[in-house]
């Protein structure tokens, strides 16, 4: 047995915000819609992985999701120019990337990242 692929599932009724989010800012594909659930992401082989902390790193409180961008400067930009408040960062962080936080439609922390 192999684990193939892990999907976050976020609880909402307002399914369209996803979109700017996740399709208008960050460039992910809609690659399912069937009205109760729309699903974004990428063709582009991804690890599998699942962390679990006690805190964030660099003392602040766990992202609900990261996710490592090409160029978090274009990333930071576009969630700003969107009008997304960034709650931390950007930062170089001691371990290698280059990260912030910002929250998604949803309320979820969402941590975006990239190595240095």
């Amino acid at each position: 047995m192999a684990v193939r692929r892990i999907v976050t599932n976020i609880a909402t009724q307002d399914i369209a915000a996803a979109k700017r989010f996740y399709h208008d800012v960050l460039g992910l594909d809609l690659l399912m819609d069937m009205g109760w659930i729309a699903t974004y992401g990428s063709e582009e082989r991804m690890q599998v992985q699942v962390s679990f902390m006690a805190q964030g790193g660099s003392d602040t409180p766990v992202p609900d999701l990261s996710i490592e961008v090409d160029d978090v400067d274009a990333a930071l930009a576009g969630m700003e120019k969107a009008g997304f408040a960034i709650e931390y960062g950007p930062a170089d962080e001691p371990w290698g990337v280059r990260r912030f936080y910002v929250r998604d439609p949803f309320g979820r922390l969402v941590n975006i990242l990239s190595h240095r």
